[in-house]
């Protein structure tokens, strides 16, 4: 049975969270660059920590995205979510100062197919789209006569999640210096056109079979071709890739297993709530009878606290993980398409070998009608073989540039996160001290 989480920190706003005087606090220097933790009602806190004013601003030209209100269109299994963007930038290559539009899921999907289609054989880290999730959108579609008749807002956590997903795919293709200058992508946030459907949007499509064998056969490739690498930076960032997304992959793991505990605890300090507020009902004696109320209250506020702090643990730390878990999933895609580049780069060299062998056949052989085609075919082959050298080149500085980028954001983006996280973690505690605090004399006062 799915549980409806409290949206985070409601009851937050009388908690005092001052610094400590205390010279030898470790976290001092990374508070007083960030804002004490406020008060926020919208539980999807994790773009603001994500994508940081530093990662919007390039060279004096900001953007800020966000993505709002999502909105039913239709009934049954034909309905759709819709999304509001509202985008404002001082770039100047934007028509507008400030836009707002409103797209589907499908079109963010589209979107990443396009800048996947231009920017991936370039060697670019094109940040990925939200996966769909086919069980999550028939339980939004059909659930709203449920909802209503049971009283429940079954679907709406999936919904926020996948709101906040979307904002976060858009402002860290915005924070990339080359992407968000793409047309297409300002065409997606300023056209108030209809977009073009992607294809990859109907599960069982046959553009959908199709690539899902292309996605077969690219890898099984990856599987069993090896390229002898040559660059040591290439074969040290592949093995460090690696072993960051298995770590990554154990982390998430354990985050999401601490969620899931932090709500049982929730509950169960729901149910001591409840039992000990019937048991104060019970009892003769005055002054047990009244802590025991107080205690339930307690326990009452507690458990909220329980249900916020499994907030903060997915939307700040499980979500940015399993962003990075994709983003090197991305990287990967990059490393690979520089595979496929060397691997042409290969051919044409095979193939102008042998064209170059078949000249001098033909030389050999005296057949002047037949020299002058094939000095052409060597000389076209000579041509390719440089293009493709030119194009793995170009890729791997390129590759090397953006994972540079990668890294210097990852490092910010943890630290900005784990701030973050802590001083949540340190506001929970103070509050439930706090309550207990207020709890002794109610307690010493039994006779």
């Amino acid at each position: 049975m799915e549980s409806t989480l409290p949206p985070l920190f409601d009851h937050m706003d009388n908690v005092d969270i001052s610094s400590p005087n205390d010279d030898t606090d470790i976290f001092k220097s990374a508070i007083q660059n960030n804002d004490v933790l406020s008060s926020p009602k919208d539980p999807a806190i994790m773009e603001d920590v994500i994508t940081t004013s530093d990662e919007r601003e390039i060279d004096g030209k900001s953007i800020e995205i966000s993505v709002d209100e999502p909105q039913k269109i239709g009934d049954g299994m034909n309905s759709y979510l819709a999304y509001k963007i509202v985008t404002k930038t001082n770039i100047t290559k934007f028509k507008r100062r400030q836009s707002t539009v409103n797209r589907r899921f499908s079109d963010f999907l589209g979107l990443h197919e396009q800048l996947v289609e231009r920017y991936l054989r370039a060697g670019f880290i094109i940040p990925p789209a939200p996966s769909k999730n086919i069980l999550g959108a028939t339980k939004v579609k059909m659930g709203s006569q449920q909802n209503a008749e049971s009283g429940t807002n079954n679907g709406q956590e999936w919904v926020e999640n996948r709101r906040a997903s979307l904002e976060r795919f858009l402002n860290r293709v915005a924070a990339h210096p080359t992407l968000r200058l793409d047309e297409n992508f300002i065409n997606f946030l300023e056209s108030e056109l209809e977009l073009p459907r992607a294809t990859n949007t109907a599960a069982l499509s046959s553009a959908g079979v199709m690539r899902l064998f292309n996605k077969v056969g690219e890898t099984v490739n990856k599987i069993t071709y090896k390229m002898d690498e040559n660059d040591l930076w290439f074969a040290d960032k592949i093995a460090e890739i690696d072993t960051l997304d298995t770590q990554y992959q154990k982390l998430h793991i354990a985050v999401k297993s601490l969620v899931v505990h932090r709500q049982e605890l929730a509950q169960l300090t729901g149910n001591v709530a409840k039992s000990a507020a019937m048991l104060s009902t019970c009892e003769e004696h005055v002054g047990l009878s009244k802590a025991l109320s107080q205690l339930a209250d307690i326990e009452e506020k507690i458990e909220i606290l329980r249900s916020e702090q499994s907030n903060s643990d997915f939307y700040i730390l499980s979500e940015m993980i399993k962003d990075y878990i994709g983003l090197l999933g991305a990287i990967k895609d990059v490393f690979h398409e520089r595979v496929k580049v060397f691997q042409n780069w290969q051919h044409a060299q095979i193939q102008l070998t042998k064209k170059r062998e078949n000249k001098a056949k033909i030389e050999l052989s005296q057949r002047n009608d037949k020299l002058e085609p094939a000095q052409k075919e060597v000389e076209e082959w000579e041509a390719k073989v440089q293009r493709c050298q030119k194009e793995f080149e170009d890729i791997s500085a390129e590759i090397k540039r953006e994972v540079e980028r990668f890294e210097l954001n990852r490092a910010k983006d943890f630290k900005a996160t784990i701030v973050k996280y802590l001083q949540d973690q340190m506001v929970f505690q103070k509050q439930i001290l706090k309550y207990w605090e207020g709890y002794i004399p109610a307690a010493k006062e039994i006779a």
